[in-house]
Order: structure tokens, then C-alpha cells, then sequence
């Protein structure tokens, strides 16, 4: 048994004390695509927005807000487990200094690992876009703080990221005829995208990360929309499960051999395709009546197009797993972000975000 095992082991024995460390408030960084945009495309000119209702309709105002969701995402519960408020997204005119210092979410949706995934958008933030807006952020709590402590303050920050989904489905399989296709095998574009995430994570280390949860690929063939246009009788779509069954382990390796040559675990893989897959497969054991056709939406599964004022829209958003074509509701969120939080290892590899807060809040 290694020693990183030894010490989960004693973490999970411990009690109160140790709880009350863990849920200290800490800064808190998001960057990826819709599924942890909370508002960013609202202030771009881009097709890939949340600004109509009913988006939004289970949030105290009832009013979309830019999150793909009927209430709450990802980050958000995840604050709420940082005993933190929601961060703001980084383009909005409400990001004051003093929302400066709970963090920022720089999430653009329709983006992916590569610069052309999303082109069809218009105009997305990239991640290296993003990036770039971390460092400015930097720049300006360096004012605030100074720059050794500003340095720490990002230093210490919790991240989440969020990409690669859209690669397969807003570029690869986006036609028969895409150029990414042309170009590559899968399992050849998929060691692509491994390779350019590799980037992704040496840029995001280069600008202060030190602990950041990977978000998975998620369940890409089971999704509302993929039903629609390649389903006939509500088996998930065969060409975009091979994919996320590609990259998925790869990812992992990836992020183990990074923290080999960082000499740290900087980066937790979250397996969010398996959590997403034990919601699918077996929805009513976590409550869910339905875990195939979206709340809101049109056609076959609900799964054409964006939720719209126009849309069918579901009575009971918490029996349902997808609010849209391709977005969780906020209650399946929530127990995404439960098993990112106590997860075992097959869902948080090398440790789940329990024992990630309660090992920081000791350094």
C-alpha cells in the first residue's frame, strides 16, 4: 500500500475537526464549455447562449442567466461545498474587486480542446483565450494584493475545467464529411487531443494552477441529442461511445504522467462519463424517472435544438437527467458533484475532492 492510500485511509477516519478544515472557503477558478459556463457567452456575440427562458426557471429569480441548466451547475455546487457563493463570469460588469477575490469562471460553451471545435458559434472564448484571461485576472488582484501575494492567492485556488466533449461532437462527428475526419482515424485524433490537452495543463500550470479537478468526457452518445439523430430506439449512439471510451483512459494516463513529471498531484481525473453512465443506465436507483428524453425541448427525446420559450418543457425538472439536449438538470449536478466530492477511486482518480480540500487546508 503507497503512502498516498495510507493517508486517504486515516482521512476518512477522521471527524469533526477534520470537516470544519475541509469546507474553509478557498478561491475557486472554472474554465471550460457549456457544461460549466455560467454566463460568459451572454456578454459575446455567439449562437451558443442561455438567455432565453426557461433557462434559469428553478433559480430564486426564475430568469435565464447564461447557465445551460433550469437552476444551478457544476461550479455552483461545488461552491456551495467551498462554503463559497457562485463565482462570477469573468466578463460580466458585476465582477468587482471584491467578486475578484471569490475566484472567476472564464467557461465558454461550444469550445474544446482544439481552436476550430466551435467554429460554427461564431465567436467563443478558446481555452487558450481563457487563459489569457486568467493572466489578466492575475494582473488585476496583483494590484489589490500585490504580486507575491497575489501569486499565492492563485496559487492555493481550487480549478475546474471542463473540455473535450465538444471536440467529438461540435467537430469530429459534426458531419460525415468534417475536416477533422478527413484527416484522422479516431483513435489517431483522439491521441491528438490528448496531445493538445497536454498543452492545456502545462499553460494552465505555467499560470499558477496548482490543484485542478479534469472533468471527463461525459456521456456523449446518451445524450438527448445524439438519441434524436442516430437512435431509433433509445440505444445510446454507438460511434460517439466509442470515442469517449477511447479518451476517457487516456486522459487519466495523461493526467498521471503529468503528475509524475510535476512531482505532485496537481491534476484529479474525474470520470464523469462513469458517473453519468450509472445515472443513465439505472436512473430510478438516484431517483430519476427519466433519463433519455430532455425536460425541455423538441422533437425525438427532446433533443433537437436549444430549450426555447416555444419548447416542451417537463413539470418536474428533478425526475428528469438532462434539462436539455445535451445539459444535466441541476439535481443530476448535484449528484455528479457528490461523487466528485466522495467518490471512490474508479470515479476520482488519484483522490476525491474531500480528501483534496481537507490535504490543502494543512499546507
Amino acid at each position: 500500500m503507497d503512502i498516498l492510500s495510507l493517508l486517504v485511509g486515516s482521512i476518512l477516519m477522521i471527524g469533526v475537526s477534520g470537516a470544519s478544515k475541509v469546507n474553509q472557503t478557498r478561491p475557486f477558478f472554472v474554465f471550460g464549455d457549456s457544461l460549466v459556463d455560467n454566463g460568459n457567452n451572454n456578454f459575446l456575440v455567439t449562437y451558443a447562449r442561455a438567455d432565453m427562458p426557461p433557462y434559469g426557471i428553478d433559480t430564486p429569480s426564475h430568469r435565464p442567466n447564461g447557465r445551460f441548466s433550469n437552476g444551478l451547475n457544476i461550479p455552483d455546487v461545488i461552491s456551495e461545498h467551498l462554503g463559497s457563493e457562485p463565482v462570477l463570469p469573468y466578463l460580466s460588469p458585476e465582477m468587482t474587486d471584491t467578486k475578484l477575490l471569490i475566484g472567476a469562471n472564464f467557461a465558454s460553451a461550444g469550445i474544446g480542446i482544439l481552436n476550430d471545435t466551435g467554429f460554427q458559434f461564431v465567436n467563443v472564448l478558446h481555452m487558450y483565450l481563457q487563459i489569457e484571461y486568467f493572466k489578466e485576472y492575475q494582473q488585476r488582484i496583483s494590484y489589490m494584493l500585490g504580486e507575491k501575494q497575489a501569486k499565492e492567492f492563485v496559487n492555493k485556488a481550487l480549478v475546474l475545467v471542463s473540455v473535450g466533449g465538444n471536440d467529438f461532437v461540435n467537430n469530429y462527428y459534426l458531419s460525415s464529411y468534417s475536416s477533422r475526419r478527413q484527416q484522422y482515424a479516431l483513435p489517431d485524433y483522439v491521441a491528438l487531443l490528448i496531445s493538445e490537452y497536454r498543452k492545456i495543463l502545462s499553460a494552465l500550470y505555467d499560470s499558477g494552477v496548482r490543484r485542478a479537478i479534469l472533468m471527463g468526457s461525459g456521456p456523449l452518445g446518451c445524450a438527448p441529442a445524439e438519441l434524436a439523430l442516430h437512435s431509433s430506439n433509445g440505444e445510446c449512439a454507438n460511434n460517439l461511445q466509442a470515442a469517449a471510451e477511447l479518451f476517457e483512459p487516456q486522459l487519466v494516463q495523461m493526467v498521471q504522467d503529468v503528475n509524475v513529471e510535476l512531482g505532485a498531484h496537481v491534476f484529479i481525473a474525474a470520470n464523469t462519463k462513469l458517473m453519468h453512465h450509472n445515472i443513465i443506465t439505472d436512473p430510478q436507483s438516484f431517483g430519476f424517472e427519466n433519463s433519455k428524453t430532455a425536460c425541455c425541448g423538441q422533437g425525438p427525446y427532446n433533443g433537437i435544438g436549444l430549450c426555447t420559450p416555444w419548447s416542451s418543457l417537463c413539470d418536474d425538472r428533478d425526475k428528469y437527467v438532462f434539462w436539455d439536449a445535451f445539459h444535466p438538470t441541476e439535481r443530476a449536478s448535484r449528484i455528479i458533484v457528490e461523487q466528485m466530492m466522495n467518490g471512490a477511486y474508479e470515479y476520482m482518480k488519484p483522490m476525491n475532492l474531500t480528501t483534496v480540500l481537507y490535504l490543502d487546508s494543512y499546507m
